[in-house]
């Protein structure tokens, strides 16, 4: 299954909530294989995603039945138990795939996992929690991305302080350390990618910014206009 410039060829291991859901969204952009022992999992979603196999991915000849080194990428989301991950992982990286996401359940099976190969570990619940966390805090959040240490890009509805304001008015860069990057415009469903100094915000704008996660959601905080 090799890429050459067409859409990314993805595996998703382990089909429960987390794994099935990936690899739903990800089949609306990517060649997508499901595996799982559990073939009532397998059967829900073999129509929604390109190929769907009941195998046991713990075991290194059944994974190299159907995984090569040219998969763009591997996600291993299963659930039964830690060794079972801890395997998968530990074959792919045999087999030779490239990049390898792993889902953790604790901090010791996620050095675990990237001791064995996986290049990146992530904690779903974590990671949900934390959005909300950061949805409660501040309700003009809309969605964010890390990106390393404490920066985020983060999309934030316009705090009406900012409306009617040009850029080089409100100069956030200067006042609150961020930088905006592009404005979504849902009404116009349009972006404006680097917009200039002139630009200035409407209320139905929605801001893409990038800086340090404190600062940017200061932003949403802003009941004035800074001076």
């Amino acid at each position: 299954m090799k890429s050459n410039g067409k859409r990314k060829q993805i595996a998703v291991i382990g089909l429960g909530q987390f794994g099935g859901q990936i690899a739903r969204d990800l089949a609306k952009h990517a060649e997508v294989l499901a595996i799982d022992r559990d073939k009532e999992r397998v059967d829900v979603i073999a129509e929604q995603v390109q190929r769907a196999l009941c195998l046991d991915a713990s075991d290194l000849a059944s994974l190299k039945a159907v995984i090569s080194p040219a998969f763009d990428e591997v996600i291993v989301s299963m659930g039964e138990t830690m060794e079972a991950s801890i395997l998968c992982t530990l074959h792919l990286r045999q087999i030779g795939v490239k990049s390898i996401r792993a889902k953790a359940i604790s901090d010791d099976h996620a050095v675990i996992l990237t001791s064995v190969g996986a290049n990146r570990v992530v904690f779903p619940e974590r990671e949900t929690a934390s959005r909300m966390a950061l949805h409660i805090i501040n309700p003009n959040l809309l969605d964010f991305i890390p990106i390393e240490q404490d920066y985020r890009v983060m999309d934030l509805a316009a705090p009406e302080s900012f409306h009617g304001e040009t850029l080089v008015k409100l100069h956030l860069r200067k006042h609150l350390g961020v930088f905006i990057i592009a404005i979504k415009q849902p009404d116009k469903q349009a972006f404006v990618f680097l917009p200039g100094p002139d630009y200035a915000i409407r209320p139905e704008d929605v801001l893409v910014m990038i800086g340090k996660e404190d600062d940017l959601l200061r932003v949403g905080k802003e009941e004035s206009t800074p001076a």
